[in-house]
């Protein structure tokens, strides 16, 4: 029986309703509703389909669950060969390119290059007829690959059929299939739920996904798309210029990239090239290059190829981020916190750009994960400024005498046990501030650039004045005189009065500063400005209780209840609910909270859902279980207590909001602003002060930034704030907005 007319209609306008909203999401990033209406649309149709099985079709949007495994790969044949890319590996080489492009062309004047980034994934090609996708295959050899027609129609990036019109009866567009860096590290942390190996790299994870014969296993894969060019357009191209077709192919709703820019002349394209560098590790997709095509499409008709690359084409390719080494020693240093953290000595590599000799192991789980012993021939990985680590081991090159690494029993440094608190993966030295690596860490960080800012208070001044036990504890430092430090080497009288004078200065602070300088456990520096912009005074982060911060919901609490009521024993505590079988969901936390207001099991069994219920008086965003017993553990502390005293004796000081917490508004709550451009005044300076009114200041722009402030030359973040839509300040408007507190 055919549907109703109602219902097919409804169904129609659900499909193009949703394609609409892919469209905007995924090829021009700027969605217009919340994910939750999404999801609402999409079970709705999917409703509606149940009930109607006769209107399902291919390209529906619900279709994208996978279908039954097959048995192996067809063969793909291209009819536009899918060819690779001649490498640039310096700016010598990219101008010799530069240059016999111009030369080829008989062009004095620049030639104008569309230049995007080198996505670091695997290549496909997507076939297209009267605008349905009928075929989705793999580069292969470049003649001939693989059909992965299932898989691709699970990625939702793709569109099952395209939009609007004009376009070609077929349409072969190629890009890159990629897994971004969040969906990468949520997919390894399922693995390792699961007991599974996770995977390497994005790549190697992306590449796995879409070979599976299993297109079930893929559509649970985060895995995106970017279409970068084309093959077999029946009746052509339908622009003159590279850049004009993406446009199009953008039009019809196939993603490409948001940082594509065209430039005039490779002296455009290395300035394209060093800010996109910069800018590397801010990107949520890794890439491993940047590519430059001559942009008007008779100049690449007339430049032709060479081999099984055209000459119209180039990619610059970054340092690697990956090398072999070899694995000489492993040790154990002392943070701050009493952290042990096993450090390997490797073999000196270039990678990343730089000469790696160290590289991080992070805990014993991540050494036993990765099977690490000394001696292996290991994957080491540096991207940016983020610490060099090693991320895989080659067991068949393991020497015979290769050495297993073993967890020491005593600190390194002072002697004292190591032990590996319940719940942690991170082994501690129970030193504390007996500890001289932790005390030395603890007053490096608390004189850090973004905690005091105690400038001249450099590391081998700081291990000289622990050394000699001149300082035990932060506020030590405020005691210090100018003798003193004159008497230490590398100090004369003119350097030690310059530092007696920095730390005077320092004392003028401000609270969010004050609390990340305390180097507390787990509070880095946006959870500080949190706490101060929600507390406002150091006096009601001090008094903080785990009631003012941790939630027992009226439904938890039932459980609880009845838990409770079912036990033997009903005098013990109700503490004793956290080592129950089958109590997960329960954090012992909340055992603390109950056995503050509950002397019994019997007590609980008796009370109302309402009263076991607790709800929060403070909420911070990003405050859990976890970090609310650390923060309030710390300020428990009597020795941490008497320091902070100390402090505030010594003069250090800051502006306190002293209007009740529930009373005060933060005039930028909730807004998030990027800062790009040269600025009038220190970034870290305008950041501060827009986190004091409440603002978060990202380092990149995406469809949640909120305002874009820029100063001279901004770059790319600003062109992609015109494209997503996102307002942009000027300096002049800024200082408006922080003169009225207020937008």
């Amino acid at each position: 029986m055919s549907a109703p007319e109602t219902v097919a209609r409804r169904v129609g306008e659900l499909r193009e309703q949703i394609d609409h909203h892919n469209y905007l999401y995924y090829v021009l990033d700027r969605p217009e509703i919340p994910d939750s209406e999404y999801d609402r649309l999409m079970r709705e149709l999917q409703a509606l389909e149940a009930e109607q099985p006769d209107l399902i079709i291919p390209e529906s949007p619900t279709q994208r669950v996978g279908a039954a495994p097959l048995e192996a790969f067809e063969e793909a044949l291209h009819r536009v060969p899918m060819l690779s890319l001649s490498n640039a590996l310096d700016e010598q080489e990219l101008r010799d390119f530069d240059r016999r492009v111009r030369e080829r062309l008989g062009r004095q004047d620049p030639v104008s290059y569309e230049a995007e980034p080198k996505l670091d994934g695997l290549a496909i090609t997507l076939r297209y007829e009267g605008g349905r996708l009928v075929e989705g295959a793999t580069r292969g050899d470049g003649t001939r690959g693989e059909k992965v027609t299932e898989n691709v129609r699970t990625i939702e990036s793709i569109p099952l059929r395209l939009r609007g019109s004009g376009w070609s009866e077929v349409l072969e567009v190629r890009g890159e299939v990629f897994m971004a860096k969040q969906g990468f590290e949520a997919l390894n942390e399922r693995c390792r739920t699961r007991g599974d190996k996770p995977f390497v790299n994005p790549r190697n994870a992306a590449a796995g996904s879409l070979r599976q014969l299993d297109s079930r296993v893929t559509s649970e894969r985060p895995l995106r798309f970017l279409a970068y060019g084309w093959g077999e357009i029946v009746g052509g191209p339908p622009a003159d210029t590279q850049s004009r077709v993406l446009d199009r192919i953008a039009d019809w709703g196939v993603p490409v990239s948001l940082e594509r820019q065209v430039l005039d002349g490779v002296t455009h394209c290395l300035a394209y090239r060093n800010e996109l560098a910069h800018r590397r590790d801010e990107l949520d997709y890794e890439i491993d290059g940047i590519v430059f095509k001559v942009n008007r499409l008779a100049d690449q008709e007339a430049l032709g190829f060479v081999s099984r690359a055209p000459r119209w084409a180039i990619a610059y390719k970054f340092p690697a981020q990956e090398a072999l080494t070899t694995v000489l020693a492993v040790e154990f240093q002392v943070g701050r916190t009493g952290a042990v953290t096993p450090v390997a000595r490797l073999e000196p590599v270039f990678v990343g750009g730089v000469t790696v000799s160290n590289a991080t192991l992070h805990n014993m789980d991540d050494i036993e994960r990765k099977d690490v012993h000394v001696g292996d021939t290991v994957f080491v990985r540096r991207a940016g400024d983020v610490i060099p680590e090693v991320v895989r081991v080659l067991p068949e090159r393991r020497p015979p005498d290769a050495a297993k690494v073993e967890l020491p029993s005593l600190c390194p440094v002072c002697g004292s046990e190591i032990v590996r608190p319940e719940g942690e993966v991170i082994a501690r030295c129970s030193g504390g501030l007996f500890c001289a690596a932790q005390r030395k860490e603890a007053i490096k960080h608390f004189a850090s650039r973004r905690a005091m800012d105690i400038d001249g208070l450099g590391d081998k001044l700081v291990d000289q004045l622990v050394d000699r036990e001149l300082v035990r504890n932060p506020a030590d430092l405020y005691s210090l005189e100018t003798e003193q430090l004159a008497d230490l080497e590398r100090m004369a009288d003119k350097s030690a009065q310059n530092l007696v004078d920095a730390l005077q200065e320092s004392k003028k602070t401000t609270l969010a500063r004050f609390v990340y300088a305390l180097g507390i456990l787990g509070i880095g520096e946006a959870m500080a400005g949190l706490l101060a912009q929600t507390l406002g005074a150091l006096s009601r982060v001090r008094d903080l209780r785990l009631s003012d911060l941790i939630e027992i919901t009226p439904a938890r609490a039932g459980r609880i209840r009845g838990i409770s009521a079912d036990l033997p024993g009903q005098q013990r505590s109700p503490a004793e609910l956290v080592a129950l079988p089958g109590m997960k969901w329960f954090h012992h936390v909340h055992g603390q909270l109950l056995a503050e207001r509950f002397a019994s099991l019997a007590d609980v069994a008796a009370a109302s859902d309402d009263q076991i219920a607790n709800t929060p008086t403070v909420r911070i965003e990003g405050v859990g279980e976890v970090l609310a017993e650390k923060l309030v553990t710390f300020f428990r502390q009597p020795h941490n207590i008497k320091v902070i005293d100390d402090l505030i004796a010594a003069g250090v000081t800051w502006p306190e909001d002293t209007s009740p917490a529930e009373s005060r508004t933060l005039p930028l709550a909730g807004k998030t602003f990027v800062l790009t451009g040269t600025l009038s005044r220190p970034r870290q300076e305008i950041k501060e002060q827009l986190e004091a009114l409440g603002a978060k200041v990202s380092g990149s722009v995406s469809k949640k930034t909120d305002y874009v402030v820029a100063g001279a030359d901004p770059g790319s973040k600003y062109t992609k704030a015109q494209a997503l839509g996102v307002a942009i300040l000027d300096e002049a408007g800024l200082n408006d907005a922080f003169r009225l507190s207020c937008l």
